[in-house]
């Protein structure tokens, strides 16, 4: 299955950018690197991330980093989707089925919009200019929001599944 497929190469991904990549920028740095920032992050924050960083770490938060996390984002996306389609192939009304793509899709879009942030700042340190630092924290936020988002629509299919099997329902 799809579904499968995809979630574990998603998770390997995750796994791998959780304990190696992301705790490498954090252990350099001794700050919380962008892409764990679901809050965001102003200015002042990227500055000093960036600073403490130094050269290397720049360097290395685009070359390991960003070239993992052009791969994670599709394969969430194609993990939530397919998840979705399965879980709601049997429900009359395909509202959240159709929200729950369009979620997961944006979710993938603006972790996208993020690493292009991301690289910006890099390439731009050390002039980084506040409306990119706010760009990339919005797309940062968004991210998070609407991953969360994707996720409960995919519990929530997977809960009116389950519903509809319990009623005896068998399309």
């Amino acid at each position: 299955m799809l579904a499968v497929g995809s979630a574990v190469v998603a998770a390997s991904i995750y796994t791998l950018m959780i304990s190696v990549t992301l705790a490498h920028i954090q252990a350099v740095s001794g700050q919380i690197p962008f892409d764990m920032r679901p809050t965001g992050y102003g200015p002042a924050e990227a500055a000093a991330l960036l600073d403490a960083l130094g050269a290397d770490g720049r360097s290395y938060y685009i070359i390991r980093q960003i070239a993992l996390d052009t791969i994670y984002p599709a394969m969430l996306a194609l993990t939530l989707v397919s998840a979705i389609c399965w879980l709601g192939q049997r429900l009359q009304n395909r509202t959240l089925v159709r929200f729950g793509i369009a979620l997961s899709i944006a979710a993938a879009l603006f972790d996208y919009l993020e690493n292009l942030g991301i690289v910006a700042m890099i390439w731009s340190w050390p002039e980084v200019s506040a409306p990119l630092v706010y760009a990339a924290s919005s797309a940062s936020i968004l991210k998070s929001v609407l991953t969360t988002l994707a996720v409960i629509s995919v519990l929530l299919t997977g809960f009116n599944r389950i519903r509809l099997s319990k009623a005896g329902f068998h399309p």
